[in-house]
């Protein structure tokens, strides 16, 4: 497959000094000169405090390295409880970006959670210590009860802007500090992870075709609204309990697009792996290279949809009957493919959309056929070897129809 120019993207390239071959001394200099050693402080926040604190312009409750909210009402009800029980809660981490003003680096979800208790923006719900609170609001309480939460304190661990020289440093160590203090109480995703760790232009360029129309109905997404930027998600709350939205599952859709077009390069890496050096590098691809990928994934997932409709990526299956369905949701290792193989033939875009009868037809007949069936196990791990033979198999599917690609 021919790539754009410069858009070939080379890994390993890094030949740094083996750290094992430093000597004593050289260790010792290192640690004397301060290097990768970061200046903390603590603080404790009263709890009605937290409300001024974000209304104040003072701390940065999504910066780059946040993940989207995945708390629900029942989750934030149990850290109030928490509070009420004066059980021990894990500090939040900020980190100074300019004198007295904060990034929240681990903690948004806690910070929130008690600012929508303080609002009443948050009734109490599935509270097992204290159900009678069940359904409540913080002006609804007892007085005792919102006496004994209002003593509570939210501790801090604070980075200090002296820990860094300069930009480039700064996000160095947020990045480190973020991968090792993430002590939030969901785990991160592999998307979440890179979002934070490898955020750049094209992780933003993910996130903004993540909202593609085409991409949402073909992954049963929420679609965006004409107006979404004045409604975030959490206006929005059909969006929000979407697990693919949550996840950032539907960024990592964008990012497998592009990554898929080397992935052949390097069979060698975890898919995992693979995609978390693709978007380190990635991003440092040039501007123009970044608007061709735009254009590319924009007009392949509108001719794929346009082409198979909305069960696109729905892997067709066999019942114990023997009657032929569409499984219920759509798979990755049908979209990668699929997805691959239609942008190389955007040239007859054209030609596609007036034969789609024949490529539902096709399709259909690609899943029964015996012989694929090997090939078209779609939840067994793939080999360079399944990634070819998938890829065959779709391309087949569109020559029969159109020919070869101009």
């Amino acid at each position: 497959m021919k790539l754009f120019p410069n858009e070939k993207i080379k890994f390993h390239d890094n030949h740094e000094k083996d750290p094992r071959l430093s000597s004593d001394d050289e260790i010792n200099r290192k640690y004397r000169k301060g290097e990768v050693r970061i200046v903390t402080e603590q603080a404790r926040y009263p709890l009605p405090s937290i409300e001024g604190m974000i209304k104040s312009g003072q701390y940065n409750l999504n910066p780059e390295f946040q993940r989207r909210h995945r708390w629900y009402n029942k989750k934030k009800s149990q850290l109030i409880e928490s509070f009420i029980m004066n059980v021990p809660i894990p500090p939040i981490f900020l980190y100074e970006d300019s004198y007295a003003h904060y990034e929240v680096m681990d903690g948004l979800q806690r910070l929130t959670a008690i600012y929508d208790f303080y609002t009443n923006q948050l009734k109490l719900e599935g509270l097992q210590e204290w159900p009678e609170l069940n359904g409540c609001q913080y002006s609804e309480l007892p007085e005792q009860i919102k006496y004994g939460i209002d003593r509570r304190y939210l501790s801090s661990i604070i980075l200090l802007y002296e820990t860094s020289k300069n930009e480039a440093e700064a996000k160095k160590l947020k990045r480190l500090v973020f991968k090792r203090i993430n002590s939030g109480g969901v785990e991160l995703t592999p998307q979440e992870s890179r979002h934070a760790l490898y955020n750049g232009p094209l992780n933003q360029l993910c996130h903004q075709l993540s909202r593609n129309r085409y991409l949402c109905r073909l992954w049963h997404i929420p679609e965006p609204t004409e107006d979404e930027t004045k409604h975030p998600p959490k206006k929005r709350p059909r969006l929000q309990k979407n697990k693919l939205y949550q996840r950032m599952e539907d960024v990592e859709l964008v990012l497998r697009f592009f990554a898929y077009r080397q992935r052949l390069n390097h069979p060698w890496n975890s898919l995992k792996d693979y995609l978390d050096d693709f978007l380190n590098h990635g991003n440092r691809l040039p501007p123009e290279v970044l608007k061709q990928f735009e254009g590319l994934f924009k007009q392949t997932i509108e001719l794929v949809y346009q082409t198979f409709g909305e069960k696109a990526f729905h892997p067709r299956r066999q019942t114990k009957n023997g009657k032929w369905v569409w499984h219920h949701h759509p798979a990755k290792a049908v979209y990668d493919p699929l997805m691959y193989v239609f942008s190389q033939h955007l040239g007859k875009a054209k030609e596609i959309r007036q034969h789609r009868r024949q490529f539902k037809a096709g399709l259909e007949k690609l899943y029964k056929d015996a012989e694929n069936q090997e090939i078209l196990q779609w939840k067994k791990r793939r080999t360079a070897e399944d990634m070819q033979a998938m890829n065959a198999l779709f391309e087949k599917l569109v020559t029969d129809i159109i020919g070869s690609k101009q």
